[in-house]
């Protein structure tokens, strides 16, 4: 009987002291991921609008995304701002100031296969590094390819202008088709 509740007692204390395990993470995730489930980029020059848009209502085991891809002007100069909002909450939550009041401990990237295409950043945290919610782009000459903006959670900053390179975690990244004429 006592060999019984010794074991009975062995399994409660095994079980508290799995459950209050003690969080040894050295990134500081104060906050709770957030649901991005769209990325606007909006470019503007003058007259010119260009407005891409990846969507996913419904998740990664869902539909397809929704993408809205663009043409641009060749040897133009953008501004361009990224949104990120979380659509399945009504009215639709805006992440993208977080993201900015977070600035320290995001950052965006910006790659392309378009020859002549750069992307600035053009916004900076409180320590003075880029952050990418706001940008200049710029192309070069005519051409076409894919164009993707990767948003780092954790970054180390500053860093080489790499995703890979700056490590942390991906919240978003999503990929548009882009021309230039």
């Amino acid at each position: 009987m006592k060999t019984i509740k010794l074991i009975a007692l062995l399994f409660i204390l095994s079980i508290t002291i799995t459950s209050c395990s003690d969080d040894h993470d050295d990134h500081d995730h104060d906050h709770e991921e957030e649901l991005i489930t769209t990325v606007t980029y909006t470019l503007t020059n003058g007259n010119n609008n260009v407005t891409l848009v990846w969507e996913d209502l419904d998740g990664d085991a869902g539909n397809n995304p929704a993408i809205t891809n663009g043409t641009l002007v060749a040897n133009t100069t953008y501004t361009g701002i990224i949104k990120l909002e979380n659509k399945t909450e009504s009215p639709a939550e805006d992440i993208t100031q977080e993201v900015k009041t977070e600035g320290d401990e995001h950052e965006f990237f910006y790659e392309t296969s378009i020859a002549g295409l750069t992307v600035t950043k053009t916004d900076v945290d409180g320590n003075g590094n880029p952050i990418g919610i706001e940008t200049t782009l710029t192309t070069g000459s005519a051409g076409s390819g894919s164009f993707t903006i990767i948003l780092k959670h954790e970054p180390t900053k500053p860093n080489t202008g790499s995703p890979i390179a700056a490590g942390g975690s991906t919240d978003v990244e999503v990929t548009f088709s882009l021309q230039v004429q």
